[in-house]
């Protein structure tokens, strides 16, 4: 049942099938387990991460297109929320108005891109998808009429989701059973359901001819595929998926800003975490996502806990300096690099064999 479930993808390795069933499990009881503000957040951000990381690792590991556009189908899903709800109001209704409406401007777009550019060599398809996202990133931030210009929009949902309605005033072993709890568990479903419809994808007969193309295009060519065609499509599925993790983040944070889901620092920690994770693995998009932006969340607060310890030595405290966290989050992710080249999923299955 597991094996049909995983698309005959199992994870080839105890320790990652741990891994996995441990994320899995602290995913699903996280408003338990880690009390807080925070520690909800970062679970929900790790959700929608899996989510934009494993719909890139689609368009990346699996195909082999470098597309530096990903974040701009993410941005579109969060602002379609984010504009309907401004709009309409906090209704299903316009819910549904702004998931339909991303997804149709995702599929046009993604069509636009894939069918005028994926003929081109891979340096200059990844330098024009750079040049269209900059560009959709600058027009965002230019029509505040309708997204608000670089503040941004709040906005509100339905009430069945908003942290002002509880529907148990008795805590269920000390959670409030709330609008907020009912949202999280709404993105952990949806989570799991798209990274298992993904699983399906590249373990199908279409996902082996992607790896095909992966592997030598020329070749797949020559059997017959038409590989313009499959890279089309392997495009579009994957920017409906980033639009719909932008859709997730939007419903959590409600709010959307250029910096929120349009920023190029996302598009760099999106390809981080592929490396970090593996590429073309898909299980890679969940192990790097927890470890990212565990490390992006907390490690500040280690470091200051380091530096306080460390306050007998200067030199040693400045350098464990919260300030510093980017220099250790870069030191963090080289070490990553060189001891697991294939990132942690390649590694751990190449360590089994």
């Amino acid at each position: 049942m597991l094996n049909r479930l995983l698309s005959h993808d199992l994870p080839k390795s105890r320790i990652l099938a741990v891994l996995l069933i441990g994320i899995l499990l602290a995913l699903a009881f996280a408003p338990f387990i880690f009390p807080g503000v925070k520690a909800l957040s970062v679970a929900a951000k790790i959700l929608a991460f899996i989510v934009l990381v494993a719909s890139f690792d689609l368009l990346l590991g699996y195909t082999g297109i470098v597309s530096f556009a990903h974040t701009m189908f993410f941005g579109i899903g969060a602002y379609g929320i984010a504009i309907a709800c401004t709009r309409w109001g906090p209704t299903w209704e316009a819910l549904a108005i702004g998931i339909g409406g991303s997804l149709a401007l995702s599929l046009v777009l993604a069509l636009a891109v894939g069918l005028f550019s994926l003929r081109v060599r891979a340096i200059f398809f990844a330098m024009i998808t750079l040049a269209i996202a900059s560009a959709f990133q600058t027009l965002a931030s230019q029509l505040s009429d309708f997204t608000g210009g670089e503040d941004g929009l709040n906005f509100k949902l339905p009430e069945l989701l908003s942290p002002s309605h509880s529907f148990s005033e008795t805590p269920f072993f000390g959670v409030t059973l709330d609008g907020r709890l009912l949202c999280y568990y709404l993105l952990f479903v949806t989570t799991v359901i798209l990274l298992l419809a993904l699983l399906r994808i590249v373990n199908s007969p279409f996902g082996r001819v992607l790896q095909a193309i992966r592997e030598n295009e020329f070749r797949a060519e020559a059997i017959g595929y038409r590989v313009v065609v499959y890279r089309t499509i392997s495009s579009v599925l994957s920017a409906l998926f980033a639009t719909l993790a932008g859709v997730m983040l939007a419903l959590w944070l409600r709010y959307n800003g250029p910096d929120t889901s349009l920023s190029f620092e996302i598009m760099l920690d999106v390809l981080l975490i592929v490396v970090i994770g593996g590429m073309g693995t898909m299980y890679g998009a969940v192990i790097g996502s927890v470890l990212f932006v565990i490390a992006q969340s907390y490690l500040q607060e280690l470091l200051k806990l380091a530096s306080e310890a460390a306050s007998a030595l200067p030199w040693l405290a400045a350098l464990l300096s919260p300030d510093r966290w980017l220099l250790w989050l870069g030191v963090l992710f080289v070490l990553s690099v060189y001891y697991f080249p294939t990132g942690v999923v390649g590694k751990l299955r190449a360590a089994r064999k």
